[in-house]
């Protein structure tokens, strides 16, 4: 039932704060805090940073959070102080973190990932730089030999065997994500990484199973939502974040239509939503981006397809989050760098669009 408020003499609907049941799961409203790396894990372990970073959008209000992407293997990182779910050890602490998100009346997703040739990177504070194997990085993987940006390390063809092992590992993540007690598992599938470098023929100029047709070259992606599928439960819903299109001019670049097909072929593996991002081969010029300027893509997404859409970038305003719930533009709305300025974007939405929220009771003296 969504929310009704009163403006004068007519009824107004905040969509925004409608909620959403996919399976079994049950968001309180349509507010995402979208995956951002931290930067701040050793070895791969949440701390008491991920706490309060993911805590303190769960105090705001938001119905879903999306911890940043965790890597399934070490060397699927792309710094060495990314988060990881590669050993049973990192369990313990996201059992923390996830008890107190939900304390909140929050649910709480991890995303799981591979970066693939746009790994092994120092530190952002060390200039993000790539490192080889003398400067303690490693040597990175992808679809082809192909770097994604000039300047990067050349990644090693990886192999059909190596494959196998990481959809494994995959897999693998995904039970130590339930035992984490996670409401949802996000695959991460765009942005320029591991699978995307799949799909794309930019990168991909593979010969095998994997590569050529749109078939083989979403391959690797659809086996990876099948492993998952099959050891999580029935009622967990399972996101994928993808790059609905490429941003170059290129006829080999990815498109819109074939992220359409990919995401009617993701629905029949059992997918719930998906996250409609772009680009990860290109910089984007930052001048021509205004607020909303992806929605579009969850739009197309969600009316070929009938499937759940997140809507994500440059989402900045509660007008306008409501605004792409109500046009039906997606059912979503996944928000980034508003969150960091503001963890309690959602509480100050529901101000602004006049709906009753729940504000936690330890901070009613300042509304």
């Amino acid at each position: 039932m969504e929310h009704q408020i009163n403006s004068g003499n007519t009824m107004q609907t905040a969509h925004l704060f409608s909620p959403l049941a996919i399976r079994n799961l049950t968001l309180k409203n349509r507010i995402v805090l979208s995956p951002m790396q931290q930067y701040s894990s050793v070895d791969g372990f949440a701390s008491d940073w991920h706490l309060v970073h993911l805590g303190s959008r769960a105090v705001g209000g938001a119905g879903l959070i999306i911890t940043e992407c965790a890597s399934v293997h070490p060397s699927a990182r792309s710094t060495t102080h990314d988060i990881g779910m590669w050993k049973d050890e990192h369990i313990e602490k996201w059992q923390q973190i996830n008890a107190f998100v939900h304390e909140q009346g929050t649910a709480v997703a991890i995303q799981l990932g591979h970066f693939g040739s746009k790994a092994s990177r120092s530190h952002p504070n060390d200039g993000f730089e790539y490192l080889d194997e003398h400067k303690n990085g490693w040597q990175t993987v992808s679809s082809s030999p192909i770097a994604p940006f000039p300047g990067m390390s050349i990644p090693r063809e990886v192999s059909i065997e190596e494959i196998s092992g990481i959809i494994n590992e995959f897999r693998n993540a995904a039970l130590r994500a339930v035992k984490a007690g996670f409401d949802s598992i996000e695959l991460h599938f765009a942005h320029g990484y591991l699978v995307h470098q799949f799909l794309s023929k930019l990168i991909n100029q593979r010969s095998d199973i994997y590569g050529g047709s749109f078939e083989n070259r979403t391959r690797l992606g659809l086996e990876i939502v099948e492993a998952v599928r099959q050891v999580i439960p029935n009622e967990m819903p399972l996101f994928v974040r993808i790059s609905a299109v490429d941003y170059v001019e290129s006829e080999s670049a990815w498109t819109l239509e074939e992220s359409i097909q990919f995401a009617r072929f993701l629905k029949e593996k059992g997918v719930d939503v998906i996250t409609a991002s772009a680009g990860g081969f290109s910089w984007v010029d930052k001048s021509k981006l205004s607020e909303g300027y992806q929605v579009p893509l969850s739009e197309a997404i969600k009316a070929q397809t009938g499937i759940f859409t997140g809507a994500v970038g440059l989402i900045t305003k509660a007008h306008t989050a409501d605004d792409v719930i109500k046009n039906g533009n997606a059912d979503l709305v996944v928000i980034a760098r508003e969150h960091l300025r503001n963890p309690y974007f959602a509480i100050n939405a529901g101000i602004e669009l006049g709906v009753p929220v729940n504000i936690p009771w330890q901070y009613k003296r300042a509304y």
